[in-house]
């Protein structure tokens, strides 16, 4: 399964607003220069996010984009059906009744074979993407490259965040 680049960074960027301080807000702009990606391109997915209900999005020219719940209410399937859609994956179009000298419509009554195991398989898919919460993937500070992460974090926040609330301190 093949899913779009907007999934890999919209993932990202609601693991990023996850570290914000409660009142912080990142434009899409600073979460495209974060992240190296096309602003225009991101910006569709943010807003599909704030569409969705997982982000607030707080207008003027100190706006930007903040999570609207916390990040154990946010699941990673929560991310993937806001930017993919809520549709399967695979959508069976019955090509078995097509083509030269077709079988009798009749043999058509049970569900097709195929279609039943591709939705099989989605079904655990999404079950294991809704047992993975954003707050789930932001826990990873105690490696090496968590902390690496953590300080660039800190660094970019430290010059990007706005409407940050004056008791913000970074550790």
């Amino acid at each position: 399964m093949k899913l779009g680049d907007g999934v890999e960074q919209a993932i990202h960027c609601v693991l990023l607003l996850s570290g914000l301080t409660p009142t912080g807000v990142l434009s899409a702009a600073a979460l495209a220069e974060f992240h190296g990606v096309s602003p225009s391109y991101l910006l569709k997915h943010l807003q599909a996010m704030a569409g969705a209900g997982l982000l607030d999005s707080v207008p003027g020219p100190k706006g930007g984009y903040k999570l609207a719940r916390p990040a154990d209410k946010i699941t990673l399937l929560d991310v993937v059906a806001a930017v993919e859609g809520p549709g399967p994956a695979f959508r069976c179009a019955e090509i078995r009744q097509r083509g030269p000298s077709p079988v009798a419509p009749h043999f058509f009554k049970m569900p097709c074979a195929v279609n039943a195991a591709m939705l099989k398989a989605e079904r655990a898919y999404r079950a294991e993407l809704k047992n993975v919460t954003i707050a789930d993937l932001a826990g990873g500070g105690g490696t090496a490259l968590g902390k690496a992460i953590a300080n660039r974090t800190c660094a970019f926040f430290d010059l990007h965040e706005r409407n940050r609330s004056d008791t913000w301190q970074k550790e």
